[in-house]
Parts: structure tokens; sequence; C-alpha cells
């Protein structure tokens, strides 16, 4: 039964998934307000007669969840509290013939590049000249910003190619104004995001260019903080690093997933390096950018993983003391060149290793966090939680790392803007702190 009118030219997008998600669901709401829609993100208000759902489609449980999300907007359709339903996105790219099958009441699905037929669909132009502008969901002090789109690299596992296509740079020149757009209206922190950052400008400059990019970044008057997010370690292009040396504002952090230890595994999986050469990468990072923190990501039980694999993992990690990381099962994906092997470590195990793992990480995380106890520290303030300010340093990227938490009783901070704090406790994942 309908409880409340609903506003014709309301759009409400739902989004699950990664950054890059964000970012699509971002230009997604310019190009609809630039057609005269009211556009919300993820509203609770109920009157949006028009529901847009952007998915993903990486992993089981990130599916399951966009299935979920999708049947229950079906239903609320049905029951009349929203007129349409439109599915985007990377599920939707990927299984649209089976969607359309199973859960016929929505009323369109389209895929990843399929921004234009959507905005048709809503009787609305797409409109050239706002390419690359967004309305952000994020805070306004910080944005993901997409330098690339889809993935050349044949890692055996994933499915972000089928679903995203090729890789695509995005111009140098282009981005900069993008990000002079953002600085503009007080975005100080850029979360350079994409499939592969180290890839970036191959296809358009016959050579890698991310550290050209990021000199031509880091001169954005405004810019405070630049992050680096996705590097492959194979072919790493390690003038990044002197960039990062040399300009400030380019964090001392580098989110570069490693995927295994062994190399056995590593060969598996089409990761193109070696156990031995990917040490020596992440000793080379540390030794010309002292005190940089490297955040990674891990899978457990990928097919033909044994226990001797796993140990092997366990004394890596014990061995390389990442700043970050985080640990996945593996997810048997169709269509992936891993889905040819039989998915042979039984789920609880999978768990297990990754519990495991991450334990051991736990451990790591408090041992480097103590050693911050009494030392002070820039850190940008996100938001307010009750009587604390909850903020991050430069280590530390959103959602994802470790938060500062600062009692207001120390002092006064704006949301937004840069403090100087004293850490005086810590946790494992989190560090207590006063204003300076």
């Amino acid at each position: 039964m309908k409880t409340k009118t609903l506003r014709k030219n309301k759009v409400n997008v739902v989004t699950l998934g990664c950054s890059k998600n964000i970012f699509d669901s971002e230009v997604m709401m310019a190009q609809l307000k630039a057609n005269k829609y009211d556009v919300v993100h993820e509203s609770d208000d109920g009157d949006a007669s028009v529901v847009i759902i952007n998915t993903c489609g990486f992993i089981d449980n990130a599916k399951q969840e966009s299935i979920d999300t999708i049947i229950q907007w079906a239903g609320a359709k049905e029951s009349g509290h929203v007129d349409k339903v439109y599915v985007t996105g990377c599920l939707s790219e990927r299984y649209r013939d089976d969607l359309e099958k199973e859960i016929p009441e929505v009323d369109a699905y389209f895929g990843t590049r399929e921004l234009p037929r959507l905005l048709k669909t809503l009787k609305a132009d797409y409109k050239h000249e706002l390419v690359g502008e967004r309305l952000l969901t994020t805070p306004s002090h910080y944005a993901y910003f997409k330098i690339a789109e889809g993935c050349d690299r044949p890692c055996s596992f994933c499915a972000i190619p089928l679903m995203r296509g090729k890789h695509r740079s995005t111009p140098i020149e282009e981005l900069v104004k993008r990000a002079k757009g953002l600085a503009a209206k007080g975005v100080k922190e850029l979360m350079l995001i994409a499939q592969d950052l180290t890839y970036y400008g191959l296809d358009l400059y016959k050579k890698r260019e991310l550290a050209k990019l990021l000199q031509a970044l880091a001169d954005v008057e405004g810019i405070d903080w630049i992050r680096l997010h996705y590097a492959f370690p194979s072919g790493f292009p390690m003038e990044v690093l002197d960039v990062m040396s040399e300009h400030p504002n380019v964090c001392l952090y580098l989110d570069i997933p490693l995927q295994h230890a062994s190399t056995r595994m590593l060969k598996a999986m089409r990761r193109g390096i070696t156990r031995e050469k990917t040490t020596e990468l992440i000793k080379q990072i540390r030794d010309k950018v002292p005190g940089i923190a490297v955040r990674t990501t891990l899978i457990s039980g990928y097919p033909g993983e044994s226990e001797e694999d796993h140990a092997e993992m366990l004394e890596w990690v014990s061995e390389m003391r990442f700043d970050r990381l985080g640990c996945f099962t593996y997810s048997h994906e169709e269509n992936t060149h891993a889905f040819n092997f039989q998915d042979d470590v039984p789920e609880e195990v999978k768990k297990e290793r990754a519990e495991e793992i991450m334990e051991l990480q736990s451990g790591i995380s408090h041992e480097i966090n103590q050693a911050k106890v009494g030392k002070t520290f820039k850190v940008m303030i996100d938001r307010v939680e009750g009587n604390d300010y909850i903020g991050r340093t430069e280590f530390d990227s959103p959602e994802v790392d470790n938060e500062v938490i600062i009692p207001k009783s120390t002092g006064y901070a704006r949301i937004g803007d840069f403090a100087q704090v004293k850490i005086t406790d810590c946790a494992p994942y989190d560090l207590y702190g006063e204003l300076v």
C-alpha cells in the first residue's frame, strides 16, 4: 500500500561495491541534476519515484548483496512505493540476460558503459559539456578520483575485464582540469583509483605516465593530499616514488594488492611476478620513501592452495609487516581463467586461513600503532561522532584504514580541516589522541 506521494522527478541512486562505483554514481547524479531531476543518494525518505541501483559483480558476497538489493527494490515497486526501478553497473553488465529472466520486475538493465542509454530511458540528455562533473557522495573535503577504466591484466581469478573492458586512460590535461574543479569546490584530498594505476598512460602515451600525472596533480592549488590506490606490482613505475618524495601533498601511502606470497600460487594466478621479486619491490619502495605506509590485499583458498602455500603466506606476512592488510577468500567466478580449475579448498578452510592471516596482521598493526603513541601527526578531521572528532593521518584512507579518535574536550576542530594531534593510546586498528 502506497504510504506517501511520490515525487515524479526525484531519483534515488543506490550504490554497491567499490570506490569506482561511487565515482560512477556521482557522474550519473550530476547528469541527472543537469536534466532537472531532483537526485539523492541512498535516501531513506521514500518519496523518490525512480530508483537506480548501481551494482557490484566482483565476488560472491558482493553479487549476493546486489541481488538482494534489486529484489528489495523490485518488491518496493510491486507494493507501489516506487514507480520505476533501473539497474546498472557490474552485475548488470555481466549477468543481464539472467537478471532479466529472474527479476523481470526491474524496468531496464544497463551495462557499465551505457550511461547515455540510461539517461535516454529517463528522457534525459547526456550532456557532453558535463564530462568530469560529479555530485559528491563523500564528505565534501575528499573525493575518489578515477584516472582510468578497465584492465588489460590477465589475472586468472578476476572478472573485472569482463565487466569493465580494456584499460582506457583519461588524458592528463583532462584530469588536471577535473582536479582544479574539485579543489574550487573545497575538496582537499584526491584518492586516485583505477583497476590498475600503474598501467596508466600506456594506451595514450605508449609509456607508463603515472609519475607525470602525479606531478601535474601535485601542482593543483588547494589539493593537500593525493593518495594512490590499486597499484599493480608487476612493472611498477619506480619514478612515482620520486614524485612522492618531492611533493609533500602526495601522501606517503601506497595501496598495492599482492594477492599471495607463494610463487607457485602467483604463477597459477597469472600475476607475472614471484615472491622474491615482490619482496624486493616492497623493500625498494620502503628504501626510496622512508616512512611510507604500504597497504595490500591477499586471497586465501585459491584452487590448489596447499597447507604449505598458506604457511608460506603467514611467514611472509610476518616478515613483511605491512601497515595495512585485508584478506579475502577466493571466489570461483564464471568465465575467468581460474574457473577451469576445481574450486578444491573447502569454504570453511578458506575462512580459517583468512582469519589466521588477519589475526596475525592484527598483532602487527597493533605494534605499528604502539610506536605512534606519544608522537604528533597532521590529521584530517572527517566527521563528528557523539563527543569525539574522527580523523585520519596521511597513512590512512577512508573506510578501510585506521581512524584517529579525538575527544572534543581537548579543543576545537572543524570537519574538513587539518589539525595537529598527539597520539595518546591505540588499538590494532584505531589511534586515540588529543588536539595540540
